[in-house]
């Protein structure tokens, strides 16, 4: 079942992260072995949560990497959606 219109996940990690722990995007990237650039791309929306990142959001977080990966394709699944209608493909059956 889809969510209706899920959070980008860079949204969910600020909010439930980032800032009860009061870390900056520096700080944050720091501890994750990324660069700053990386992570404000997610945290803004800009880029997806690889199955890398998620894996190093895990540690960082004592969380699971399947749980960002599952959010990530929620949201990628939700915005693939909303373009359905504009997607020019055949239906195909068996003869």
């Amino acid at each position: 079942m889809l969510m209706h219109n899920p959070p980008h996940p860079g949204e969910v990690l600020r909010k439930l992260c980032l800032e009860p722990l009061g870390l900056t995007v520096t700080e944050a990237a720091k501890a994750l072995g990324v660069s700053r650039k990386t992570l404000s791309g997610i945290l803004n929306g800009r880029a997806g949560i690889s199955p890398e990142m998620a894996v190093r959001l895990s540690i960082a977080f004592n969380t699971t990497a399947e749980g960002w990966l599952a959010q990530q394709t929620q949201y990628d699944l939700w915005q693939a959606e909303r373009r359905r209608s504009k997607l020019r493909v055949a239906r195909l059956s068996a003869a």
